[in-house]
């Protein structure tokens, strides 16, 4: 059983505390394990992520948007893993690398499972997967926030070993809601004031307000490390940290933007008890069997 190790990123606190430098190196291995050379590298080491273009190739867009559009019609309504908008749209369709064979080769791809292996330096497994949707002027946006901290929080995942791939199956212009990033941001874990509800994930997967940071805390750190944003055609792939601060705006345009989002975590780096959380949320956010990624 995975029993609770130390913490060394408190987070959900009654109080605010000053921001925790990460003890975790950025980058695990070297540029002999895998695809990304050592410029690659030290560009991923220093600003928490790295764009690379034609992840997928043109053959690859088509059926994926089907799949993406067979899954958002065959699901139940009431299918927990289906998140819908406000206004009643598909937002997210997580584990749809069990739900589709198409989705899951992609995982194993040589443009992305060799590049998760050598940025964490082990083998890795899925932690989380979901298409995400924000369709043409309705699509809602994402707060800033760090994936690290709720998955700390709430899934109990004790290091900042996880590294999300982002695969623009539509192009990202700079209007459409593409998401944007703090670069170096990653460095820093920033803690968050307030508890967490239960069953926060009901809510916070269409609106995040907790386990985000405040806004002078934002304010100080957008002065520091300023705002890139992803740009780019589909089949490009965005890698990131799991500690990166990133966001995104609604998207007003006619221009519909959807992306299939992996999260990879090292096999050493397993989930224990959730650190400020009543209790685990479900395996479709956080698997918690072992499975490394291209041997299921």
């Amino acid at each position: 059983m995975n029993t609770r190790t130390d913490d060394h990123y408190p987070t959900r606190l009654d109080h605010a505390i000053p921001p925790i430098p990460r003890i975790e190196p950025g980058v695990w291995g070297s540029a002999d394990q895998g695809p990304l050379d050592d410029e690659a590298l030290q560009s991923y080491a220093n600003g928490g992520y790295l764009i690379r273009p034609r992840t997928v190739g043109p053959d690859w867009l088509p059926p994926l948007s089907m799949e993406l559009n067979r899954l958002g019609a065959e699901l139940d309504h009431d299918d927990p893993r289906v998140i819908r908008e406000p206004g009643g749209g598909i937002r997210s369709v997580f584990e749809p690398h069990l739900l589709s064979d198409l989705i899951a080769e992609v995982v194993g791809l040589e443009t992305v499972l060799p590049v998760a292996r050598q940025l964490l330096g082990s083998d890795v497994y899925i932690h989380q997967a979901r298409i995400n949707m924000m369709p043409g002027f309705t699509g809602s946006g994402f707060y800033w926030h760090s994936d690290f901290e709720t998955w700390h929080a709430e899934d109990g995942m004790p290091a900042i070993r996880a590294v999300s791939c982002s695969i623009a199956l539509t192009d990202n212009y700079p209007f459409n809601g593409s998401l944007m990033v703090m670069p170096g941001s990653h460095q820093t874990f920033y803690p968050c004031v307030g508890a967490t509800p239960d069953d926060n994930y009901t809510s916070s997967l269409v609106s995040q307000r907790i386990g985000t940071p405040d806004q002078d805390t934002l304010v100080k750190a957008c002065d520091e490390r300023g705002i890139d944003q992803f740009t780019g055609p589909a089949g490009t792939a965005l890698w990131f940290d799991a500690n990166l601060l990133h966001g995104s705006g609604s998207n007003i345009t006619p221009y519909p933007r959807s992306n299939v989002f992996l999260v990879f975590n090292s096999v050493d780096n397993g989930l224990v008890e959730p650190f400020a959380a009543k209790s685990r949320r479900p395996s479709f956010l956080a698997a918690r069997d072992i499975v490394p990624a291209g041997l299921q």
